[in-house]
């Protein structure tokens, strides 16, 4: 979708079509969220809009530590195999239907069995989750799994009414209904989400916003005229290259950190038809189009220097990065010969692009470098939530996509390359990866960890199901009468304490 103006009409309208608010806030995405189902779901920008609306059993504070949310102490058994779980009281979802130990089981269940379920990987160690009180769940794993409470951090630990589970089904994100400060009221595809202050929240005393708009705006000059205009009060992810002008705004902020996710390029190597193509069937292929790559001088122009180059799932800085495998320098006569070696001269590739600008650049100028090792490539420009739909269907040869990274090194790789994951798109299926990323979850000794993931990296590192090109930072922009705003690493955008004056 291209915005030929600040904002739309239909938005414009809906901002007004509503009754008068106390503070209403709008924020500026750089894409659509895909399905608004914490089940479904697996866009970045989906999980902006979970945090004001699906409250989960454990959050993640600033400096990356699990935090009580929805579940309010936890302990393990001494085996590993047992996470008993005391749940917050006075509690209600957002159709009024109170929270409680029977919620999160049904919610869990849903997320393990729902056919269209992208969860179920990250569940996979849960042998069962049982009622062991009102207020307290007990999960049974099939082996230990220090993972888990990381995961429910985040979309699988996010509790729905199971009350609106049970009527909709499939179609829950049509109108999503969880325990959050912020309740579901409207959406328009490629257009707006609309949320509203839900007033029995438990911890209303502290959402000081009574309506937030979230408006998909993929293009940065426009996202950030929006914001400069006051159409909108804040912005996530403006383009590096803008980052001078808006500190230099004195009506303007800025804050970024570094994040804990990736930038990287999927490669079908057995989703369907369209995984017979070179490099699908290939690695050599997949090895020298890395190897044609500059990443740093990618980051650089792209990024301004705000990103890192990487090579990994785990950013250069990470105590789980494989040191032994750095990030390589761009080599394109051994790409090429490379490309020889598996018998080609030139190399046709589609690859699938996400059509903001900043995206675009990046592709643009690896599609230039990769041309000197012998790679024909065409890029397909779609939306994002299309092209999330397209890598799930297997319409693509390479895709490029991100990761918003996790807490745990677990969350950052398992779920994309493992045979049945729910996020591995590629189809890539190798015993010894999945043994050795299995292997490393079960562990409670990080040195032990450490040895799986770098053993799983040398696998992946020939294999190349992803090639991991970087790490960027994520970074906000908002006006200066929004105040309470605190930027973190998981570049989620919450809500409570934050403020809107005037």
């Amino acid at each position: 979708m291209k915005f030929a103006k600040l904002l739309t009409t239909a938005a414009t309208a809906a901002l007004f079509a509503f009754p008068a608010f106390a503070v209403d806030l709008k924020i500026g995405l750089q894409d659509d969220a895909d399905v608004l189902d914490p089940a479904q779901s697996r866009s970045f920008v989906g999980r902006i809009v979970y945090t004001a609306m699906c409250d989960k059993l454990v959050d993640v504070s600033p400096d990356l530590k699990i935090v009580p949310q929805l579940a309010t102490e936890w302990n393990w058994s001494a085996d590993g195999k047992e996470l008993t779980m005391k749940l917050r009281q006075g509690v209600k979802f957002q159709d009024e239907t109170p929270f409680n130990a029977e919620a999160v089981v049904a919610t869990i269940e849903r997320n393990i069995t729902l056919p269209e379920s992208r969860r179920k990987s990250e569940l996979a160690s849960v042998a069962k989750v049982e009622a062991t009180g009102e207020y307290e769940v007990k999960f049974t794993l099939k082996s230990p799994d220090v993972s888990l409470l990381a995961q429910l951090s985040d979309r699988a630990g996010m509790i729905v009414s199971p009350k609106a589970a049970k009527e909709l089904g499939a179609k829950f994100g049509d109108h999503p209904v969880c325990a959050g400060p912020f309740k579901f009221v409207e959406r328009v595809q490629q257009d707006r989400i609309v949320l509203e202050k839900f007033q029995d929240y438990w911890n209303k005393d502290n959402v000081f916003v009574d309506k937030v708009t979230y408006l998909p705006i993929p293009d940065t000059t426009v996202r950030l005229a929006n914001l400069q205009s006051g159409d909108l009060d804040m912005i996530e992810r403006p383009a590096a290259t803008d980052a001078a002008t808006i500190k230099a705004d004195s009506n303007l902020v800025y804050k970024d950190v570094v994040n804990t996710g990736w930038l990287g390029i999927y490669a079908n190597v057995g989703n369907g038809a369209r995984a017979d193509n070179p490099l699908g069937k290939d690695k050599r292929l997949r090895q020298a189009f890395s190897l044609a790559i500059d990443r740093e001088a990618a980051m650089q122009i792209v990024y301004d220097g705000t990103a890192v180059a990487g090579n990994q799932p785990f950013p250069p800085s990470s105590p789980w990065f494989d040191k032994d495998i750095p990030v390589p320098a761009r080599d394109v006569e051994k790409a090429k010969s490379l490309v020889k070696e598996a018998g080609y001269d030139r190399v046709p590739v589609e690859i699938m692009v996400a059509n903001g600008p900043v995206t675009m650049q990046m592709m643009q100028i690896i599609q230039s470098m990769v041309a000197e090792a012998g790679f024909d490539v065409t890029l397909k420009a779609t939306e994002f939530a299309t092209l999330l739909n397209e890598q799930t269907a297997g319409n693509y040869q390479l895709s490029r996509s991100d990761w918003s990274g996790r807490v745990d090194p677990d969350g950052n790789i398992q779920q994309f390359v493992t045979c049945n994951a729910g996020l591995n798109d590629s189809k890539y299926c190798n015993p010894d990866v999945d043994k050795l990323l299995s292997e490393a979850r079960q562990s409670t000794d990080d040195s032990v960890r450490k040895q799986k993931y770098d053993a799983a990296a040398v696998i992946l590192n020939a294999d190349l199901p992803i090639t991991f090109i970087g790490h960027q930072s994520w970074s906000w922009a908002f006006h200066k009468n929004v105040s309470g705003f605190i930027p973190s690493p998981d570049g989620m955008i919450r809500l409570i304490g934050v403020k809107k004056e005037g």
